[in-house]
């Protein structure tokens, strides 16, 4: 019974194809994959996408219809159409209107009484003692959570909420900076009313002594005329005192600028001109910056002159200064301690010290001992006198840069190494060394103006003959 029209729908879905349509169809779903050929359209012009396993896009026998497309992964191609809430959706109210019920129901909420929710799923205050026991029971709610609403009105945070709620939020957070700026503006009078009253009361005080003094002036004409000083500086001493007062507030704090119009202050703030680590090179291939520890390891400008450099990397910091010294002492006293000595470079670091430079010592006096007995025994200290490295290659590592007209810009202009051979040596009586003269392709003495190495000056003679020479090769040209 089943074969038949199994074999007839078969037929009609192209199931049994040639070799050659097989590999067309297959060249085909790959150039799709490959987003070169376009993707397949059902019959509700949806693409499919290529990738989709054939298991899921090939419809079974028993229920396609001859056509492409996906409907049967869904469940209104099988009649069970089921509208699901969305985002747009409005919710009814939570409560029900009308009758409410008076006894408690069985199967109901033990906690609130309600019939739409178990107690384990209940949002009301726990009570005392629940709905069970005394009978008041709360209205059943309308909407609760269940299968009906689609993907993204389940993960829709905001879903039912009332914005108009949020106009309270405002309010009260309103409320609360007007009561914050009362009660400063209440505390910026109160401290302005106290400073006056200082200052009066300075000022009174003030006042009295200069009567007082004044008093005494009349009655007895011979007071110090000293005393008029005093009070001058007096006088001054209390200005000053009362503008320095005026410039802190009540905890002592300095305070850099005010204005009585406005009662506002404004703090001594310390400028944060240091940029940080990771602002340093903004290549994603520089350095690493580890924000949890908010370290940089690395250096950021590698390609840049360290001198020039204000920040070279953690590493750098760690590995310049006297820190390897320290290292260096810190595995002297390990290395004392393994041997049996104590030596604590933290309890006792000036007797770590001491020991670390006498052991250094010794270690340099015997280096040098071992090293004069080996030249002793086999010879060899012509050797050890190596002219510098500028003189042997006539190359430095010293970097410097120059402007088109030849001046230094940047680094240090390299001295002129000088020769390996013996300079300013006047040999076999010459007055003039070797090289000073030049001649028909050949180096001579500029004295005696003979070109053979080695050769005895003749002086004024030999340059006689070299000038009557030249003078006959001339007349002969």
């Amino acid at each position: 019974f089943l074969l038949g029209p199994r074999k007839k729908m078969a037929s009609s879905n192209n199931y049994r194809q040639s070799r050659e349509d097989f590999k067309k169809q297959k060249e085909l779903e790959e150039l799709r994959k490959l987003a070169v050929a376009p993707p397949e359209v059902d019959e509700e012009g949806n693409m499919i996408n290529p990738h989709i396993p054939q298991y899921m896009s090939q419809a079974p026998w028993y229920v396609t219809d001859g056509k492409v497309g996906l409907k049967h992964q869904k469940m209104s191609h099988f009649g069970k159409t089921k509208e699901k809430m969305g985002l747009n959706t409005k919710f009814e109210a939570r409560v029900k209107k009308g009758h409410r019920a008076k006894k408690f129901r069985k199967g109901a909420c033990n906690n609130c009484g309600a019939m739409t929710h178990k107690t384990k799923d209940c949002l009301e205050r726990p009570r005392r003692r629940g709905a069970r026991f005394t009978g008041k029971c709360a209205a059943d709610e309308v909407y609760r959570e269940d299968n009906t609403k689609d993907y993204d009105a389940k993960r829709d945070r905001w879903k039912n909420y009332d914005t108009s709620k949020y106009k309270d939020i405002i309010e009260f957070h309103n409320k609360v900076e007007g009561a914050r700026r009362k009660a400063k503006a209440k505390e910026l009078d109160e401290k302005m009313k106290r400073k006056a009253l200082r200052k009066q009361e300075k000022r009174k005080a003030r006042e009295e002594r200069r009567a007082a003094k004044k008093k005494k002036r009349e009655e007895n004409p011979d007071f110090d005329s000293d005393s008029d000083s005093d009070s001058d500086s007096d006088s001054d001493s209390d200005e000053e005192e009362d503008s320095a007062e005026d410039m802190k507030d009540d905890e002592g704090a300095v305070i850099q600028k005010r204005d009585a119009r406005t009662r506002t202050t404004v703090r001594n703030l310390r400028i944060r001109e240091d940029t940080a680590k990771y602002l340093l090179n903004l290549n994603t291939k520089s350095a690493h910056y580890d924000p949890k520890t908010r370290s940089m390891r690395a250096n950021p400008h590698p390609e840049k002159d360290p001198s020039e450099l204000t920040y070279a990397g953690d590493n750098f910091v760690r590995g310049s200064g006297e820190v390897k010294a320290v290292g260096a002492l810190q595995l002297f006293a390990f290395a004392k301690n393994e041997d049996g000595e104590e030596v604590h470079l933290n309890a006792a670091p000036s007797q770590a010290e001491l020991q670390y430079q006498a052991e250094q010592k010794r270690r340099m006096e015997a280096a040098n001992r071992h090293r004069a007995s080996v030249l002793d025994k086999y010879g060899g200290t012509k050797h050890l006198k190596v002219p510098a490295k500028e003189l042997l290659l006539a190359q430095s590592e010293n970097y410097v840069e120059y402007s088109e007209d030849g001046k230094v810009i940047k680094g240090h202009e390299p001295a002129i190494p000088k020769s390996k051979y013996a300079e300013d040596v006047k040999e076999n009586n010459h007055t003039a060394v070797w090289g000073s003269y030049w001649k028909d392709g050949k180096w001579g003495y500029a004295c005696c103006c003979l070109t053979v190495r080695n050769s005895y000056c003749t002086g004024s003679a030999g340059q006689a003959i070299a000038n009557s020479s030249a003078k006959r090769k001339r007349i002969q040209a």
